[in-house]
């Protein structure tokens, strides 16, 4: 029998949240100012931030790509953590998203060392390696259109360095992956699979965790 360790009372979600979290002014203030944004959800979670942030800093990154912004707060979270002499790529093809997300950029003082490619990151990725980009960033954070999850996957292979990280967002689909019904949209089903295909992936140590809607880790071999 498996021992359930995934169940937070309220109580002490609140009390976790309160010591887990050292959360910069600056993401702070974007959190509370979006949290009623129609899609606020889109966001990563304050514990989320908190551990992207943790892991940059225990690898010394200083190259950052993302597939899937939003308003900024991934991207300014990684900035942070590598320092004013890194790099951050975001790939995004919202332009009202990340038009408020360049905003923030500036308000946090990110945007000089903070590269914004406005397209499908399927045409984005592949163009960076083209231009020699294999192998060149410390970590890839993927939180965009879950169907081209296996495909961001593949391009997030080359383009980090071995002993980097992939990091991977919204991979229980509010619990729906667990039990995938024909009434779900067709993303369920393929995150379903491509759960089991990145835990059986030798080419990656893997860890998925219960933080927002399912993390999963990946350190490239």
């Amino acid at each position: 029998m498996t021992v359930n360790t995934l169940s937070l009372s309220e109580p002490l979600r609140d009390y976790f949240l309160q010591m887990a979290l050292r959360e910069p002014d600056i993401l702070r203030q974007l959190r509370e100012e979006t949290s009623e944004h129609r899609v606020a959800k889109m966001s990563l979670a304050p514990e989320q931030g908190a551990l992207l942030i943790f892991l940059l800093r225990l690898i010394g990154a200083k190259r950052y790509i993302e597939v899937g912004t939003f308003l900024g707060y991934s991207s300014i979270a990684a900035a942070i953590a590598m320092g004013e002499d890194s790099q951050v790529i975001a790939c995004d093809v919202c332009e009202e998203f990340t038009i408020q997300a360049q905003s923030w950029w500036k308000r946090a003082g990110i945007e000089q060392q903070t590269k914004l490619y406005l397209d499908r990151a399927v045409e984005t990725l592949p163009r960076l390696l083209e231009k020699g980009a294999a192998g060149q960033f410390d970590c890839m954070l993927i939180d965009a259109d879950k169907p081209n999850y296996p495909n961001y996957y593949e391009y997030a292979l080359q383009l980090v360095r071995p002993r980097g990280l992939i990091i991977l967002d919204n991979m229980f689909l509010n619990g729906r992956v667990a039990t995938p019904q024909a009434s779900h949209p067709r993303s369920v089903a393929i995150l379903h699979e491509f759960n089991r295909q990145l835990r059986d992936d030798q080419r990656v140590e893997h860890c998925i965790l219960p933080a927002g809607d399912g993390m999963t880790i990946l350190f490239k071999r």
